[in-house]
């Protein structure tokens, strides 16, 4: 089973690919698509859940980025269907926890700042 990939996600019924509607993501050597807090693959018929790997290209660390006063107070980092909705923040599985999606850059909220994990490639929509 390649790194990146967790499970395959059994009965999903949606097929992902370009015009979907779902954020298209560069991850590795494919595209993926962000739907509700999971990063998914298409594979033939079937999805697998993914997750962005921690690397030196998208560290998990402290690595504080002050920058990001747009949403301090307003949420915490989380669970929630509707706090991604309300918030517009994507959320994606990054190592052993979720970020979410800001102007392209992984962040993820920890106490009194957000630390920043990295880029992650967004994919135009056709």
């Amino acid at each position: 089973m390649p790194a990146h990939q967790t499970e395959s996600h059994d009965g999903h019924t949606h097929r992902h690919g370009p015009g979907c509607g779902h954020t298209a993501v560069r991850h590795e050597d494919h595209v993926d698509y962000l739907q509700e807090g999971h990063l998914h693959h298409q594979r033939g018929d079937g999805v697998e859940e993914h997750r962005i790997e921690v690397s030196d290209r998208n560290p998990a660390g402290c690595a504080p980025d002050r920058g990001c006063a747009h949403h301090h107070g307003r949420r915490r980092q989380g669970e929630g269907e509707a706090q991604e909705r309300e918030h517009r923040h994507e959320m994606v599985p990054h190592g052993d926890h979720m970020d979410h999606v800001h102007e392209g850059r992984l962040h993820h909220q920890h106490g009194d700042h957000c630390d920043d994990h990295g880029p992650l490639e967004l994919v135009e929509r056709e």
